[in-house]
């Protein structure tokens, strides 16, 4: 079965095999958020990319694979409500930027990442990076093991169509698509991006609309 990256709340997950991680993206509800279990191909250790919601779901999705960690792209609500089942669980570390780590969950003390900081799937590495705007410690997560494309996990920074929701305040707009237009699109076009919510892209198909971005202030 081709990847497509199109999921929907209730159904089934999509499954990824790269050069030495598996990428499985679930939909959850209610908010149709999007999240990523990665899981290194040579060790079967597993990642979760943001404990949204639906914590049956993803363990039933993880089945006999060790969860070592939940990365968050961000902290809201949206997207932090499994953390607590998850990690009770699995006693999965939690990972998250300073800036954000007011906004997990009461009891939930996270591990810190910071800009550049490599995060370990088994033998699989990814780098993250700090977005800030929709959120003061957002994290995109980027995998460069595949020699045909790099692969980026967005979480609310970048959609198809856009950035994230910044309620309409200039400064943190701004902000946000400095950081995308700096720290992202220096990727190749090639680069595949699984955003928090909806449908994937890639920075290619996304690079020419910067500039009606800027235009339009969201």
């Amino acid at each position: 079965m081709t990847y497509t990256g199109d999921v929907t709340v209730g159904g089934p997950a999509d499954v990824r095999e790269l050069p030495g991680l598996r990428v499985t993206k679930l939909a959850v509800g209610p908010y149709d958020n999007n999240v990523y279990l990665l899981r290194c191909a040579t060790t079967g250790t597993t990642v979760l990319v943001d404990g949204a919601n639906e914590a049956e779901r993803v363990l039933a999705t993880l089945a006999a694979d060790p969860l070592v960690a939940i990365v968050q792209t961000h902290g809201h609500f949206d997207h932090v409500q499994a953390i607590a089942e998850l990690r009770a669980a699995t006693g999965a570390r939690l990972l998250c930027h300073a800036a954000d780590a007011g906004m997990m969950p009461p009891g939930q003390e996270p591990e810190l990442v910071a800009d550049g900081d490599e995060v370990a799937v088994g033998e699989a590495t990814l780098r993250a990076i700090h977005l800030e705007g929709h959120t003061p410690g957002g994290l995109a997560l980027l995998y460069e093991g595949d020699p045909e494309r790099p692969h980026l996990f967005t979480g609310d920074s970048l959609f198809p169509g856009g950035v994230g929701n910044t309620q309409q305040d200039a400064a943190r707009f701004t902000r946000l698509l400095d950081d995308v237009e700096a720290k992202l699109f220096c990727l190749p076009d090639e680069t595949w991006v699984y955003p928090g919510h909806g449908k994937d892209t890639t920075l290619g198909a996304e690079r020419p609309s910067i500039p009606e971005w800027r235009a339009r202030g969201w």
